[in-house]
């Protein structure tokens, strides 16, 4: 038995709560991951997991023995990274999630450029609006928006710092005119987007004179998909509020143009985040840069 290969195994269970998941995210049969956890046990003498047909959990010994895991495989990890010939060909996996219309709009236009100077790195990227489960899921690393909760397995990476913008095509202008005051937007339609976590339409947010104003717009439509709700806003549809790194290569064709800009809002800070527990070998660490230049030269 491989044994520094098992504590890998290991260590990626642990973290998924499932043996489906685990073996996913290492790319091995579900079956393997199975046999090397048995493999360690009898050699070990202890029982890691505790299994059943709904629920997989880590005894005392399990979790003592995947902290210490941890540990080697990290300093394997930043031992093999120092010799040259890894420094210049970082390989293996990567599973990656984004918002998908960052991913549209901001880094699917740029991924050639890592993948013709990576060619090693599978990357598995995994787009949604929705926050996924690093853990469960096997994602190495997620991009999310908004504040990030503290957590002690948790780390975030902030990237940068956007924030509201309210747009309207030129035919919706041409239409409706352009709402010069918060008191105005009660007279104009607008698209409404549907938090994914509370199902509810997301009123805006504006600051005016250092107070904090939520404005109830009219929505013409409701929809639950950033795409969308910019595929909307460009067919005149209703104005709309997008975060600005979205907004701004509309603005700068035309297809979108600013409305109250005298009028700060929210801001949005978007962070790399991963696993406390993260080995951070050198092909995260260049997909995490990389992510860094694309985001702050946008």
């Amino acid at each position: 038995m491989d044994r520094f290969e098992g504590m890998r195994v290991f260590v990626q269970v642990v973290d998924a709560k499932h043996f489906g998941k685990a073996a996913e995210a290492l790319n091995i049969p579900k079956s393997t991951v199975s046999r090397i956890i048995k493999e360690m046990e009898d050699y070990l003498g202890v029982k890691l997991l505790q299994r059943t047909t709904r629920k997989l959990s880590v005894t005392p010994d399990g979790e003592s023995y995947a902290t210490q895991c941890r540990h080697i495989l990290a300093e394997i990890s930043a031992i093999e990274s120092n010799f040259p010939n890894k420094a210049r060909n970082p390989s293996g996996r990567l599973k990656v999630s984004m918002p998908t219309s960052l991913a549209h709009h901001s880094i699917l236009p740029k991924i050639s450029e890592f993948i013709d100077k990576y060619p090693d790195i599978e990357l598995l990227l995994c787009t949604s609006d929705k926050n996924v489960d690093l853990f469960h899921d096997g994602y190495d690393c997620v991009i999310r928006a908004g504040e990030i909760e503290d957590s002690t397995s948790l780390v975030a990476r902030p990237l940068i710092t956007s924030s509201w913008v309210v747009v309207a095509s030129p035919t919706y202008i041409k239409r409706f005119g352009k709402p010069e005051n918060l008191d105005e937007l009660t007279k104009h339609h607008s698209i409404g987007y549907l938090s994914q976590s509370s199902g509810r339409v997301i009123n805006w947010q504006f600051i005016d004179n250092e107070e904090n104003v939520k404005v109830q717009m009219n929505e013409t439509l409701k929809v639950n998909d950033t795409d969308t709700f910019i595929n909307c806003g460009l067919q005149g549809l209703g104005l709309i509020r997008i975060a600005s790194y979205l907004a701004q290569p509309y603005i700068d064709n035309g297809k979108f143009i600013p409305v109250l800009e005298q009028y700060q809002t929210p801001m949005i800070p978007l962070s790399l985040v991963y696993p406390q527990s993260k080995h951070l070998n050198l092909s995260f660490r260049v997909f995490a840069d990389w992510i860094q230049s694309v985001l702050t030269t946008a």
